[in-house]
């Protein structure tokens, strides 16, 4: 009896150990196949235009540079949106909820693999100001987002974010919706909600759990920690958030 349930120990650790060696490849495989399939549209411009403009004439070599820009915009674009449906398609997302930073849980397995092909896009778009482009990719990836919202900051986990109508977010302000704990191999994801007319400001950091209600405001630079509530009409600032005084100027650009 011994015997066999030390076999049976002994397979259910070799499967686990197989199943994270198959996954640890996708991490790379399924990235090059998506980000392949994204490069076909270029590939399609390319053989269009060699078949449209022979290049034996001087014109034809002026219109070089015109050609370049409109293929690098396909190329950006075309990878943007197919890796956004890919992961839409097949449901690459993840929920809030504590989970073990390992490959064979399957929560961080989506939360792994979701980084693999969402944070070179969203390297891009920390680049390349591309407004509507990037709210329908976030879009495709479960993010929910309101009417006339600007997005100029980074979001680190848009399927577990939510924006609200007529909110800005300053550049460089990042919504963190996880923590990762290497000393107790955890990963903790937790839904970030911001209300209505709400703003964000510069260089602000919102960490996971966080709650902005409606027509509050987080002054350029703050930090909110884990879990806060930061309350309607309020304004808050500092490191960490705390509520401010509201002034005839904020008061004049909230109508508050």
């Amino acid at each position: 009896m011994m015997v066999t349930a030390k076999n049976k120990t002994i397979n259910k650790s070799t499967k686990q150990t197989s199943k994270s060696n198959i996954r640890s490849l996708l991490f790379t495989f399924i990235p090059l196949v998506v980000f392949s399939i994204g490069s076909v549209p270029l590939i399609i411009w390319i053989i269009f235009v060699f078949y449209l403009i022979p290049f034996n004439i001087i014109v034809h070599f002026i219109l070089l540079p015109f050609i370049l820009i409109i293929s690098l915009w396909i190329l950006l674009v075309s990878e943007i949106l197919i890796s956004g449906a890919i992961i839409g398609l097949f449901n690459i997302k993840y929920m809030e909820g504590v989970y073990e930073y390992l490959v064979k849980n399957n929560m961080a397995f989506k939360w792994l693999l979701l980084c693999q092909l969402y944070t070179p896009i969203r390297k891009l778009f920390e680049i390349i100001p591309m407004g509507r482009i990037k709210i329908a990719y976030l879009r495709l990836l479960g993010m929910k987002i309101g009417k006339n919202t600007l997005l100029g900051g980074t979001i680190k986990d848009p399927c577990v974010t939510e924006i609200g109508d007529n909110v800005t977010i300053g550049e460089y302000a990042i919504l963190y919706a996880h923590i990762q704990n290497y000393a107790k191999g955890t990963i903790t994801i937790k839904k970030i909600k911001i209300g209505n007319n709400c703003i964000i400001g510069a260089g602000a950091i919102v960490m996971p759990g966080v709650v902005m209600e409606d027509n509050a405001i987080l002054a350029a630079g703050g930090l909110v920690t884990k879990n806060r509530v930061l309350k309607k009409d309020k304004v808050y600032g500092g490191n960490p958030a705390e509520e401010m005084p509201i002034t005839k100027k904020n008061k004049e650009q909230r109508n508050i």
